[in-house]
């Protein structure tokens, strides 16, 4: 599934925020829109195939990967904490 046919499945779910970050993944028309509707500032840099780029905070944008590694890390430890729950010998 596409980001954007996600992010329309949990749009009604959002927390209030200031500022939504995302990837070009859910760069379609409707979303940003609804984003601003909702008074959500949306900060989701523009596909290369859109003739008229969206306008988004650069700065805010490049800090989007320190909460990704958060993500990457969790998973890992979850990979970890499982496989020490399987094996028998660790106990």
């Amino acid at each position: 599934m596409s980001d954007h046919k996600g992010a329309r499945i949990v749009l009604n779910a959002l927390p209030k925020a200031d500022c939504l970050i995302a990837d070009k993944g859910c760069d379609s028309t409707w979303f940003p829109e609804e984003l601003l509707a909702r008074g959500i500032e949306p900060c989701i840099p523009s596909s290369k195939s859109r003739k008229k780029p969206y306008l988004y905070a650069k700065a805010l944008y490049r800090r989007r990967h320190k909460s990704e590694n958060l993500f990457a890390k969790l998973k890992d430890w979850k990979r970890i904490a499982i496989r020490c729950d399987r094996c028998s010998h660790t106990s």
